[in-house]
């Protein structure tokens, strides 16, 4: 993460708003073969633990093998991100930068069994599908008899319990209320502009 702290984000309640809204992360774990990712879409889960990050892969992928052991993992989401031109700023001598948001959850990785893992798929097809309205929503059900059973042998849910929740929101936090607002004009109505427009300014 950036370690300045104006960018650094500890709010759970914000943290895991930004997953649920960014959902498709990579999954970063370390086997014998070295560091590797996965990219996923994923569920936010809250239950009385917290929260849990569900989601799925195929068996073939080599994180599915070492996940299935139980293992840390490392799962990141990308938020938007807008390129800074120096020329937006009225101080000379500035340089190129970049404001984006994301969100680090780092904890163990653990298997989960076939029922959850069709809950998982249920749930994730339904919060997609839902970005989509007024789109009727596509089911499982739609497919032919045994043909979900049948790519069900092919893949793995997994759960990660997050012990740590991390988020940098770089949004030109460090520049003066003058330069800021300059640079949300430039970004126009980009993501960006907007997460800076409600982030307090110095």
């Amino acid at each position: 993460m950036h370690p300045a702290p104006p960018f650094r984000v500890t709010d759970a309640e914000a943290l895991i708003a930004h997953l649920t809204a960014h959902p498709f992360m990579g999954v970063f774990a370390a086997g014998e073969a070295g560091l590797r990712i996965a990219h996923a879409p994923v569920v936010v889960r809250r239950d009385g633990e917290g929260v849990a990050l569900d989601f799925h892969l195929s068996r073939n992928n080599v994180l599915a093998q070492i996940f299935a052991r139980g293992a840390p993992a490392l799962a990141v989401s990308q938020g938007p991100d807008a390129y800074v031109s120096p020329d937006w700023y009225e101080r000379p001598d500035q340089v190129p930068t970049w404001n984006y948001l994301t969100v680090e959850a780092e904890g163990e990785v653990a298997p989960l069994g076939e029922a959850d893992l069709i809950q998982i798929l249920d749930d994730l097809s339904a919060q997609a599908e839902a970005r989509l309205a007024p789109k009727p929503p596509w089911t499982r059900h739609k497919m032919s008899p045994g043909r979900f059973e049948a790519m069900l042998a092919g893949i793995q849910g997994f759960r990660l319990r997050p012990h740590r929740l991390e988020g940098t929101y770089k949004l030109s936090q460090n520049k003066v209320a003058g330069e800021r607002a300059r640079v949300a004009a430039a970004l126009g109505d980009h993501p960006i502009a907007q997460a800076m427009g409600r982030i307090p300014t110095n």
